[in-house]
């Protein structure tokens, strides 16, 4: 797939908790001499000294709306996005029964060309910003019911150290056309 006069491909990285999301995003962008855009919630959350509510998911997702949306401006042929909105739509149904509209609107709007879906293999690794250790199984399957539901092309990256790294700039690699 090429990139078109204007056009980035845009590649997430998707998953439950503590499955290698941001290690996977970093490496791939420097594989792909690219830019990787981080997950805003881990910033948001960093600081926040309370339980967080809807409101504060709806801020992430400007949040990271907004910090997509700047790495953009410089209109690279590819960006690596370590996250997506889709995180805060499905926080949102698990912590409050309901996303709003503003969520769901943009997730319609919002286009990748491809997701990497971070498998459940690795053992966790306790973060203070992470909530669900023993669901993973359950987000998994949210996560591809979600992409299913966005007739998204994914590919499920398993694997561990440098095999996983290895699987997903594989995957990439077919959506690119180019051998790695």
């Amino acid at each position: 797939m090429q990139a078109t006069e204007n056009k980035t491909i845009k590649i997430a990285v998707v998953g439950p908790e503590s499955t290698g999301k941001s290690t996977m995003a970093k490496y791939l962008a420097s594989e792909l001499k690219t830019l990787a855009v981080p997950e805003y919630a881990r910033y948001y959350c960093e600081h926040l000294n309370r339980e967080y509510t809807l409101q504060d998911e709806v801020n992430m997702f400007y949040g990271q709306v907004a910090l997509e949306d700047a790495f953009l401006a410089s209109k690279p042929s590819i960006i690596v996005c370590d996250t997506t909105i889709l995180t805060v739509k499905i926080w949102c149904d698990h912590l409050f029964n309901e996303t709003p509209k503003v969520v769901t609107d943009e997730i319609k709007k919002r286009h990748y060309d491809f997701y990497l879906l971070m498998d459940i293999d690795l053992p966790w690794e306790d973060d203070p910003l992470r909530d669900f250790p023993t669901e993973r199984a359950h987000f998994m399957q949210v996560w591809k019911d979600e992409l299913n539901a966005l007739n998204a092309k994914y590919k499920v990256v398993s694997g561990l150290g440098d095999e996983r790294l290895k699987n997903g700039l594989r995957e990439v690699g077919f959506l690119l056309d180019v051998r790695y």
